[in-house]
């Protein structure tokens, strides 16, 4: 077998969680050989959105491509950026017309790599269908020799992202969630040989909530005010986590899948 590994690595909250990866994404690729790797970007600016400054910072530090979530478009002055930048995604479940795209490709130690950016639906804002969406992207890729798809489904519902996962398995190589900052103890390979997690969880402050300020959080829920949150500031190095597929890839068959903690 031909092993090749894919590394994604979870939201990255605030400049703590870029200090974080810049600290540690190094020394993560050299120990475990990595092939390839997405970050999560949609929180780096500020606890909310992304920049080219936090986008540049995020490459540099070793990602192959940034991923994002509903947040990406909370710096509208960035927006025209997602347009020049192949390697930076937005949801693909957006309408065709929103800037960006939602899938790109990369061509690496001789793998032709498809990572794809989706949203789900469920207590989280209506877009078009990334099931749906999903199938038109992998029909397109399917006949591509040494084509392995990744995709990080970024979505509220656990439920949801399960679901999808099953579905997709078979046609993706790895599918990790995203979006709630919690990472989750189930990862697995599936039956039809994904590799799977529900959420990979944050790049960020440890004691916080989802990496942001606890007092203010409290403070929301305590007199349900929506008081701003922030990023939480601590004189200690963030975590980061996400998760390590290895792969086949003469047959995208998953062989291999383990938390980063």
């Amino acid at each position: 077998m031909n092993i090749v590994r894919a590394a994604m690595i979870g939201d990255i909250v605030g400049s703590q969680g870029l200090e974080t990866l810049e600290a540690r994404l190094p020394a993560l690729i050299k120990e475990h050989n990595l092939n390839l790797v997405t970050v999560n970007g949609e929180n780096a600016a500020e606890g909310f959105g992304i920049t080219e400054r936090e986008y540049r910072r995020i490459i540099q530090a070793g990602a192959d491509v940034v991923t994002s979530g509903n947040h990406v478009w909370e710096k509208r002055e960035f927006w025209p950026f997602l347009e020049s930048e192949k390697n930076l995604l937005r949801p693909a479940n957006y309408s065709a017309s929103a800037p960006g795209a939602g899938f790109t490709h990369v061509e690496k130690d001789g793998v032709n790599w498809v990572v794809v950016n989706l949203q789900g639906r469920e207590f989280i804002s209506a877009i078009d269908c990334p099931f749906q969406c999903f199938d038109n992207i992998s029909n397109t890729q399917a006949g591509a020799a040494k084509r392995i798809i990744i995709v990080d489904f970024h979505a509220e519902s656990s439920k949801e992202k399960e679901a999808f996962g099953y579905y997709a398995d078979g046609r993706a190589s790895l599918i990790a969630g995203t979006h709630t900052h919690v990472q989750t103890a189930d990862e697995r390979i599936l039956p039809k040989g994904s590799a799977y997690i529900t959420d990979i969880g944050m790049t960020g402050v440890t004691d916080s909530v989802i990496g942001m300020d606890i007092k203010i959080c409290q403070e929301r829920f305590r007199k349900q005010v929506q008081y701003q949150m922030k990023p939480a500031s601590s004189a200690e190095m963030g975590q980061l986590q996400g998760v390590i597929a290895e792969i086949d890839a003469d047959t995208g068959i998953a062989v291999g899948v383990r938390r980063i903690t």
